[in-house]
């Protein structure tokens, strides 16, 4: 038996906000800084969008609703990254878009050291009501 894993992200957003020029936007950015892709198969106007990541099975379900969801600024979820240089790409791309869409908002990379890890991570959100954090974590050999 396998591990069980995290396989989606659920948000509502308003309907506006999923019509053909917010769906165009939203897939623009985080196709271009993440590489995800639209399931175009299961997209309905003004009622639902979904981004595949990386595999079929792991995607972000986008859907309209009449109370779409409200978040504070640091509501986020959590994407890993093997290398420290992944994590610069994603940024590098983040920051590349924000230098022509001021709707970009990024928290800057930060490590925190809990001394047997290290976890280097940032924040970013475009459009959507909660943020990315994209995280590497960095084991840190120990003295015996």
């Amino acid at each position: 038996m396998g591990a069980p894993r995290f396989n989606h992200v659920g948000i509502s957003m308003p309907a506006d906000a999923l019509d053909e020029q917010g769906r165009k936007d939203i897939l623009d950015f985080y196709g271009s800084v993440f590489g995800w892709n639209e399931h175009a198969i299961l997209t309905e106007d003004r009622k639902r969008l979904v981004m595949g990541v990386y595999r079929y099975d792991q995607f972000v379900f986008l859907i309209a609703d009449d109370e779409p969801m409200l978040a504070p600024r640091l509501d986020h979820f959590g994407m890993g990254v093997d290398t420290m240089g992944e994590l610069d790409d994603f940024l590098a791309k983040a920051k590349a878009y924000a230098e022509h869409d001021d709707r970009v908002d990024i928290i800057e990379k930060k490590v925190d050291d809990y001394g047997a890890i290290k976890l280097t991570s940032f924040y970013v959100k475009f459009l959507l009501p909660l943020m990315v954090e994209v995280q590497h974590y960095e084991l840190v050999a120990q003295e015996p």
